[in-house]
């Protein structure tokens, strides 16, 4: 298997370098070189969603945000920005984005819970593929630049090279990941026809303040509210499975970079490039929040076992890095969850 996953890796080069960016159509855009401009935000009162609107309306931004509330809050949307409550997948929301005429949509709502996508596979390509099309050809009809919320985590699987970069080809195992892939490819080829330029950035493990602990959420969130209700963390297994974990702030800070680019189209990961395993994150939370508690461990999932990403293509074309290391990431995580919950 090993050597399965370096030639996926090597013939993944080659096959991407054969892309050649579309000629420049009526609708597309180069770069968004001014300010303020119309954006939409789908999933703007979701965790990652809304701290990308607060960003937007600080730049002075108009910003309007679809979200059909399954997953998100009100009190997380910016006074700034105006809430439209439609589901991505209803035409509505469509034809808000075309009346709305936005410079550039951020696509963040998505079913994106992976264990439901493997219980529920036709509903996840309902949301995540029929609805973020739906999402796709509004703004290429609107002449909006497109900026993807795409998952590095369940894009690649299993590899032996770690940090994983964007030339190793994806081999998503859940349903989720396929879908986020699909996505990929259709904006891929409105692109090439000209119609739309995009960018897609594929997170890592993402958390921070307002996530939600709920559900099937990041451990981070878990944990953290775990130990503040003094309840027992459960841990899945060993706990030595790791993940690439970042800060919401610098995926925020990728976001921007990607409206702000001259990049017309791009693939590129968003993460530290560092491995950190689930009992690393539960010491420092627990550290961070004074806590004592002990974790219990549980049976381990049919899980990825390791993932971590490599951002240098990121560094090199939308002058982003990760700043924020994990430790001081957390800390501050777990002040918010201690303030909020």
């Amino acid at each position: 298997m090993r050597h399965l996953h370096v030639e996926r890796c090597a013939a993944a080069r080659e096959w991407s370098s054969g892309f050649r960016p579309a000629p420049r159509g009526p609708i597309g855009r180069t770069a968004l070189d001014f300010i303020p401009v119309r954006v939409v935000v789908t999933g703007g009162a979701g965790f990652i969603g809304s701290h990308i609107v607060d960003a937007l309306v600080a730049r002075g931004d108009e910003v309007a945000v679809i979200d059909d509330m399954s997953g998100g809050r009100e009190e997380n949307v910016n006074p700034g920005a105006t809430l439209h409550r439609l589901d991505i997948v209803d035409p509505a929301a469509a034809d808000l984005i075309r009346s709305f005429k936005p410079a550039a949509v951020f696509h963040e709502a998505a079913q994106m819970s992976v264990a439901r996508s493997v219980r529920e596979p036709i509903f996840d390509a309902k949301v995540n593929v029929l609805g973020g099309l739906n999402v796709v050809e509004a703004a290429a009809d609107a002449g909006a630049r497109f900026v993807f919320a795409s998952t590095g985590g369940a894009m690649y699987g299993d590899v032996d090279i770690l940090p994983t970069p964007e030339t190793c080809r994806p081999w998503p195992v859940s349903p989720y990941g396929v879908a986020k892939l699909a996505l990929e490819h259709y904006l891929h080829s409105f692109h090439v026809q000209g119609r739309i330029d995009y960018i897609s950035l594929r997170y890592a493990n993402v958390y921070g303040p307002r996530q939600n602990p709920h559900g099937e959420a990041g451990v981070v969130a878990i944990f953290a509210l775990a130990m503040l209700e003094g309840r027992t963390p459960v841990i899945n297994g060993d706990g030595r499975q790791t993940r690439d974990y970042i800060d919401v702030s610098d995926v925020v800070a990728a976001n921007l970079a990607a409206l702000d680019s001259k990049e017309r189209e791009g693939v590129f990961n968003i993460g530290t490039g560092r491995q950190a395993d689930v009992l690393t994150v539960f010491d420092v939370l627990r550290r961070s929040l004074g806590s004592k508690a002990e974790a219990e461990h549980g049976p381990a999932r049919p899980e990825q076992r390791t993932s971590a990403l490599d951002s240098t293509l990121a560094a090199e074309k939308l002058g982003w890095s990760a700043r924020v290391d994990l430790e001081t990431g957390l800390a501050a995580t777990a002040t918010w969850f201690r303030d909020h919950r």
